[in-house]
């Protein structure tokens, strides 16, 4: 089990005011909200694969979005091991969503 089915982004229709976000802004944490809004939950393994992160690489990357309230992690036991898995909460969705458009008016503005 890597990822789960996307989820239904209640938010989808809310306006997205544009801003940039330090925090997600750097490329690995870009790319990690990017997968992670792509799911509702995603294991470990799969974001480690995905990104091409070593297992500490990975975890400072994850506590800092935890630290700032944009993805929550939670331990699960499956066949007897416990495997990490993340999710973008909702406060994340939102970041992501207006620093997107926030690069997206930079591009079009440029």
């Amino acid at each position: 089990m890597s990822a789960h089915a996307p989820r239904p982004d209640a938010d989808a229709d809310a306006a997205v005011v544009p801003r940039f976000d330090e925090l997600i802004h750097p490329a690995t944490r870009l790319q990690l909200a990017a997968a992670l809004a792509a799911a509702d939950w995603a294991e470990f393994a799969f974001l480690r694969e995905k990104l091409r992160l070593s297992d500490s690489a990975l975890s400072k990357q994850l506590s800092a979005l935890e630290d700032a309230g944009y993805v929550t992690t939670e331990r699960v036991l499956d066949g007897g091991r416990h495997r990490l898995r993340a999710r973008l909460t909702p406060a994340g969705r939102a970041a992501l969503r207006g620093h997107l458009a926030a690069l997206q008016q930079l591009v079009a503005d440029a």
